[in-house]
Protein backbone atom coordinates (compact mmCIF):
# COMPACT_ATOMS: atom_id res chain seq x y z
CA UNK A 1 0.00 0.00 0.00
CA UNK A 2 1.47 3.66 -1.12
CA UNK A 3 -0.20 6.48 1.05
CA UNK A 4 0.35 9.78 -0.43
CA UNK A 5 -0.62 12.93 1.20
CA UNK A 6 -0.77 16.77 0.16
CA UNK A 7 -1.77 19.63 2.34
CA UNK A 8 -3.80 22.58 1.05
CA UNK A 9 -5.06 25.36 2.81
CA UNK A 10 -8.57 24.42 3.85
CA UNK A 11 -8.14 20.82 3.32
CA UNK A 12 -5.85 17.50 3.10
CA UNK A 13 -5.77 14.96 0.37
CA UNK A 14 -4.89 11.84 0.72
CA UNK A 15 -4.34 9.42 -1.84
CA UNK A 16 -3.64 5.69 -1.00
CA UNK A 17 -2.77 2.71 -3.80
CA UNK A 18 -3.17 -0.92 -4.16
CA UNK A 19 -4.20 -1.03 -0.81
CA UNK A 20 -5.13 -4.92 0.28
CA UNK A 21 -7.34 -6.23 2.58
CA UNK A 22 -5.73 -6.27 5.66
CA UNK A 23 -5.44 -2.91 4.99
CA UNK A 24 -9.19 -2.08 5.17
CA UNK A 25 -9.57 -2.01 8.84
CA UNK A 26 -6.93 0.37 9.23
CA UNK A 27 -7.92 2.91 6.91
CA UNK A 28 -11.11 2.80 8.40
CA UNK A 29 -10.49 3.14 11.89
CA UNK A 30 -7.89 6.02 10.79
CA UNK A 31 -9.82 7.92 8.31
CA UNK A 32 -13.57 7.37 10.35
CA UNK A 33 -14.59 5.84 7.20
CA UNK A 34 -17.63 3.22 6.38
CA UNK A 35 -16.38 -0.15 5.79
CA UNK A 36 -18.89 -1.37 3.24
CA UNK A 37 -18.19 1.70 1.39
CA UNK A 38 -14.32 1.16 1.96
CA UNK A 39 -15.12 -2.48 0.28
CA UNK A 40 -16.92 -1.36 -2.69
CA UNK A 41 -14.09 0.79 -3.30
CA UNK A 42 -11.83 -2.57 -3.76
CA UNK A 43 -15.01 -4.31 -5.22
CA UNK A 44 -13.17 -5.73 -9.00
CA UNK A 45 -15.44 -4.43 -12.18
CA UNK A 46 -17.88 -2.23 -9.28
CA UNK A 47 -19.43 0.19 -11.82
CA UNK A 48 -19.48 4.14 -11.00
CA UNK A 49 -21.83 5.23 -7.96
CA UNK A 50 -22.65 8.13 -5.64
CA UNK A 51 -23.72 7.51 -1.77
CA UNK A 52 -24.34 10.30 -0.05
CA UNK A 53 -24.41 10.38 4.27
CA UNK A 54 -24.20 12.79 6.62
CA UNK A 55 -20.43 13.59 6.73
CA UNK A 56 -19.45 12.04 3.52
CA UNK A 57 -20.14 12.23 -0.33
CA UNK A 58 -18.73 8.96 -1.52
CA UNK A 59 -17.89 8.25 -5.40
CA UNK A 60 -16.45 5.32 -7.73
CA UNK A 61 -15.41 6.09 -11.27
CA UNK A 62 -13.85 4.55 -13.47
CA UNK A 63 -10.63 5.64 -15.79
CA UNK A 64 -9.31 3.51 -19.48
CA UNK A 65 -6.60 1.82 -18.27
CA UNK A 66 -6.54 -0.78 -21.66
CA UNK A 67 -5.97 -0.79 -25.11
CA UNK A 68 -8.45 -1.42 -28.23
CA UNK A 69 -6.44 -3.54 -29.63
CA UNK A 70 -6.66 -6.50 -26.75
CA UNK A 71 -9.20 -8.80 -27.16
CA UNK A 72 -11.16 -7.98 -24.29
CA UNK A 73 -15.11 -7.60 -23.77
CA UNK A 74 -15.15 -7.13 -20.12
CA UNK A 75 -15.48 -3.77 -17.60
CA UNK A 76 -12.96 -4.70 -15.47
CA UNK A 77 -10.26 -5.41 -17.82
CA UNK A 78 -10.85 -2.28 -19.87
CA UNK A 79 -10.74 0.03 -16.68
CA UNK A 80 -9.85 0.43 -13.36
CA UNK A 81 -12.25 2.46 -10.37
CA UNK A 82 -11.14 5.02 -8.14
CA UNK A 83 -12.88 6.18 -5.36
CA UNK A 84 -13.07 8.93 -3.31
CA UNK A 85 -14.63 10.07 -0.07
CA UNK A 86 -15.54 14.01 0.59
CA UNK A 87 -15.12 15.36 3.49
CA UNK A 88 -15.38 19.09 4.59
CA UNK A 89 -11.90 18.63 5.45
CA UNK A 90 -10.15 16.20 3.89
CA UNK A 91 -10.13 14.24 0.28
CA UNK A 92 -9.49 10.28 0.38
CA UNK A 93 -8.89 8.84 -2.92
CA UNK A 94 -8.17 4.97 -2.98
CA UNK A 95 -7.53 3.10 -5.90
CA UNK A 96 -5.75 -0.43 -7.22
CA UNK A 97 -4.69 0.32 -10.41
CA UNK A 98 -1.11 3.88 -10.87
CA UNK A 99 -2.93 6.26 -12.22
CA UNK A 100 -1.07 9.10 -13.88
CA UNK A 101 -3.13 11.95 -14.24
CA UNK A 102 -3.13 11.97 -10.37
CA UNK A 103 0.33 13.33 -10.59
CA UNK A 104 -1.08 16.66 -9.91
CA UNK A 105 -0.15 20.03 -8.55
CA UNK A 106 -2.65 22.88 -7.91
CA UNK A 107 -2.02 25.65 -6.01
CA UNK A 108 -2.71 26.22 -2.12
CA UNK A 109 -5.43 27.66 -2.23
CA UNK A 110 -7.74 25.73 -4.13
CA UNK A 111 -10.97 24.32 -2.91
CA UNK A 112 -11.75 20.66 -2.29
CA UNK A 113 -14.90 20.42 -4.72
CA UNK A 114 -12.30 21.87 -7.52
CA UNK A 115 -9.83 19.63 -6.91
CA UNK A 116 -12.40 16.85 -7.28
CA UNK A 117 -14.13 17.94 -10.28
CA UNK A 118 -9.70 18.52 -11.81
CA UNK A 119 -9.24 14.93 -10.89
CA UNK A 120 -12.70 13.92 -12.02
CA UNK A 121 -11.92 15.27 -15.57
CA UNK A 122 -8.77 14.21 -16.05
CA UNK A 123 -10.08 10.57 -15.49
CA UNK A 124 -12.56 11.75 -18.48
CA UNK A 125 -9.49 12.28 -20.78
CA UNK A 126 -8.51 8.81 -20.58
CA UNK A 127 -11.41 7.73 -22.53
CA UNK A 128 -10.91 9.78 -25.40
CA UNK A 129 -8.27 7.83 -27.01
CA UNK A 130 -9.93 4.55 -27.16
CA UNK A 131 -13.09 6.32 -28.39
CA UNK A 132 -11.40 8.57 -31.18
CA UNK A 133 -9.26 4.85 -32.04
CA UNK A 134 -12.24 2.81 -32.09
CA UNK A 135 -14.52 5.38 -34.02
CA UNK A 136 -11.55 5.60 -36.97
CA UNK A 137 -11.26 1.78 -36.41
CA UNK A 138 -14.99 1.27 -37.26
CA UNK A 139 -14.64 3.72 -40.52
CA UNK A 140 -11.59 2.06 -41.76
CA UNK A 141 -13.33 -1.44 -41.48
CA UNK A 142 -16.04 0.36 -43.58
CA UNK A 143 -14.06 1.48 -46.04
CA UNK A 144 -12.83 -2.50 -46.75
CA UNK A 145 -16.04 -4.00 -47.13
CA UNK A 146 -17.28 -1.49 -49.31
CA UNK A 147 -14.21 -0.68 -51.28
CA UNK A 148 -11.52 -3.66 -51.12
CA UNK A 149 -12.16 -6.86 -49.89
CA UNK A 150 -14.77 -7.88 -47.14
CA UNK A 151 -12.74 -11.13 -46.62
CA UNK A 152 -9.60 -8.85 -45.08
CA UNK A 153 -12.43 -8.14 -42.19
CA UNK A 154 -12.70 -10.87 -39.37
CA UNK A 155 -16.49 -11.20 -37.79
CA UNK A 156 -14.16 -11.68 -34.17
CA UNK A 157 -12.78 -8.42 -34.57
CA UNK A 158 -16.10 -6.53 -35.69
CA UNK A 159 -17.42 -8.17 -32.79
CA UNK A 160 -14.66 -7.16 -30.01
CA UNK A 161 -14.93 -3.60 -31.26
CA UNK A 162 -18.82 -3.37 -30.86
CA UNK A 163 -17.71 -5.04 -27.45
CA UNK A 164 -15.43 -2.43 -26.56
CA UNK A 165 -17.75 0.55 -27.66
CA UNK A 166 -21.05 -0.70 -26.01
CA UNK A 167 -18.59 -1.07 -22.37
CA UNK A 168 -16.87 2.24 -23.02
CA UNK A 169 -20.57 3.39 -23.46
CA UNK A 170 -22.03 2.39 -20.78
CA UNK A 171 -19.10 3.39 -17.89
CA UNK A 172 -19.96 6.84 -19.72
CA UNK A 173 -23.14 7.06 -19.50
CA UNK A 174 -23.87 5.78 -15.58
CA UNK A 175 -20.43 8.51 -14.77
CA UNK A 176 -23.17 11.02 -16.24
CA UNK A 177 -25.96 9.83 -14.20
CA UNK A 178 -23.47 9.56 -11.36
CA UNK A 179 -22.84 13.09 -11.91
CA UNK A 180 -26.23 14.72 -12.26
CA UNK A 181 -26.73 13.18 -8.42
CA UNK A 182 -24.16 15.08 -7.16
CA UNK A 183 -25.37 18.12 -9.37
CA UNK A 184 -26.23 20.44 -6.01
CA UNK A 185 -22.94 19.73 -5.03
CA UNK A 186 -21.10 21.63 -7.69
CA UNK A 187 -23.85 23.21 -10.24
CA UNK A 188 -21.83 26.56 -9.42
CA UNK A 189 -18.79 25.34 -10.83
CA UNK A 190 -17.28 25.98 -14.27
CA UNK A 191 -15.67 23.11 -14.78
CA UNK A 192 -18.33 20.81 -13.63
CA UNK A 193 -19.98 22.46 -16.79
CA UNK A 194 -17.13 21.06 -18.89
CA UNK A 195 -16.98 17.39 -17.71
CA UNK A 196 -20.88 17.61 -18.64
CA UNK A 197 -20.07 18.60 -21.84
CA UNK A 198 -17.48 16.32 -22.38
CA UNK A 199 -19.25 13.36 -20.99
CA UNK A 200 -21.92 14.46 -23.74
CA UNK A 201 -19.29 14.58 -26.39
CA UNK A 202 -17.99 10.88 -25.55
CA UNK A 203 -21.20 9.79 -25.28
CA UNK A 204 -22.21 10.58 -28.74
CA UNK A 205 -19.23 9.37 -30.47
CA UNK A 206 -19.98 5.86 -28.68
CA UNK A 207 -23.61 5.62 -29.25
CA UNK A 208 -22.69 5.78 -33.07
CA UNK A 209 -19.54 3.32 -32.83
CA UNK A 210 -22.24 0.98 -31.48
CA UNK A 211 -24.49 1.95 -34.01
CA UNK A 212 -22.14 1.49 -36.69
CA UNK A 213 -20.31 -1.46 -35.55
CA UNK A 214 -24.11 -3.14 -35.43
CA UNK A 215 -24.92 -1.91 -38.93
CA UNK A 216 -21.39 -3.44 -40.02
CA UNK A 217 -21.97 -6.68 -38.67
CA UNK A 218 -25.16 -7.00 -40.98
CA UNK A 219 -23.92 -5.51 -43.24
CA UNK A 220 -20.66 -8.18 -43.62
CA UNK A 221 -23.06 -10.88 -42.96
CA UNK A 222 -25.46 -9.73 -46.10
CA UNK A 223 -22.30 -9.65 -48.16
CA UNK A 224 -21.01 -12.71 -46.89
CA UNK A 225 -24.61 -14.59 -47.66
CA UNK A 226 -24.48 -12.92 -51.05
CA UNK A 227 -21.14 -14.35 -52.20
CA UNK A 228 -22.35 -17.60 -50.73
CA UNK A 229 -25.26 -17.75 -52.75
CA UNK A 230 -23.29 -16.35 -55.45
CA UNK A 231 -21.43 -19.15 -55.70
CA UNK A 232 -24.59 -21.56 -55.47
CA UNK A 233 -25.63 -20.23 -58.13
CA UNK A 234 -22.61 -20.96 -60.32
CA UNK A 235 -22.44 -24.55 -58.90
CA UNK A 236 -26.37 -25.15 -59.90
CA UNK A 237 -26.07 -23.55 -63.20
CA UNK A 238 -22.90 -25.86 -63.87
CA UNK A 239 -24.67 -28.89 -62.74
CA UNK A 240 -28.14 -27.63 -64.86
CA UNK A 241 -25.61 -28.28 -67.84
CA UNK A 242 -23.51 -30.72 -67.02
CA UNK A 243 -26.08 -33.61 -65.46
CA UNK A 244 -28.25 -33.91 -68.80
CA UNK A 245 -24.46 -34.73 -70.40
CA UNK A 246 -23.49 -36.89 -67.33
CA UNK A 247 -26.99 -38.86 -68.09
CA UNK A 248 -26.37 -39.45 -72.02
CA UNK A 249 -22.58 -40.34 -71.09
CA UNK A 250 -24.31 -42.70 -68.83
CA UNK A 251 -26.46 -44.45 -70.79
CA UNK A 252 -23.51 -45.49 -73.77
CA UNK A 253 -20.97 -46.63 -71.12
CA UNK A 254 -23.46 -49.02 -69.72
CA UNK A 255 -21.91 -51.84 -72.74
CA UNK A 256 -24.83 -53.90 -73.17
CA UNK A 257 -24.40 -55.60 -76.10
CA UNK A 258 -27.45 -54.96 -77.92
CA UNK A 259 -27.19 -51.55 -77.98
CA UNK A 260 -27.15 -50.72 -81.68
CA UNK A 261 -25.32 -47.09 -81.81
CA UNK A 262 -22.24 -48.47 -80.20
CA UNK A 263 -21.89 -49.91 -83.33
CA UNK A 264 -22.86 -47.18 -85.98
CA UNK A 265 -20.23 -45.70 -87.41
CA UNK A 266 -21.72 -42.02 -86.95
CA UNK A 267 -22.57 -43.10 -83.52
CA UNK A 268 -19.59 -40.70 -81.72
CA UNK A 269 -20.61 -38.09 -83.82
CA UNK A 270 -24.20 -38.93 -83.43
CA UNK A 271 -23.26 -38.34 -79.20
CA UNK A 272 -21.40 -35.42 -79.02
CA UNK A 273 -23.86 -33.41 -81.44
CA UNK A 274 -26.91 -34.32 -79.42
CA UNK A 275 -24.77 -33.40 -76.14
CA UNK A 276 -24.10 -30.01 -77.85
CA UNK A 277 -27.81 -29.69 -78.60
CA UNK A 278 -28.61 -30.33 -75.07
CA UNK A 279 -26.46 -27.31 -74.18
CA UNK A 280 -27.68 -25.03 -76.55
CA UNK A 281 -31.24 -25.65 -75.40
CA UNK A 282 -30.45 -25.24 -71.73
CA UNK A 283 -28.42 -21.94 -72.49
CA UNK A 284 -31.30 -20.65 -74.53
CA UNK A 285 -33.88 -21.55 -71.53
CA UNK A 286 -31.59 -19.72 -69.29
CA UNK A 287 -31.50 -16.52 -70.92
CA UNK A 288 -35.16 -16.54 -71.66
CA UNK A 289 -35.76 -16.85 -67.58
CA UNK A 290 -32.88 -13.94 -67.55
CA UNK A 291 -30.30 -16.55 -65.09
CA UNK A 292 -27.39 -15.65 -67.55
Amino acid sequence: MKITEKVFESFKWIDIENPIKEDLEKITKEHGLNYYLIKDSLEKGHLPKYEKTHKIDFFIFRAYTSNIKLQIDEVGEMSNKIAFFIFEDKLITIHRAHFNFLNIHEEKHIKINELFLRIVKLMLGTFQKPTFELSNKISEIERTIFLKDYRKVLLEELYFIKSQSRILKKVLHITQSVMEQSVDNFSASYQYQDIKDELLNLLTYNDESVENANQLMTTYLSISDQKNNEVVRLLTIFSAFFLPLTFIAGVYGMNFRFMPELNWKWGYFFSIGFMLLVVLVIYLWFRRKRIL
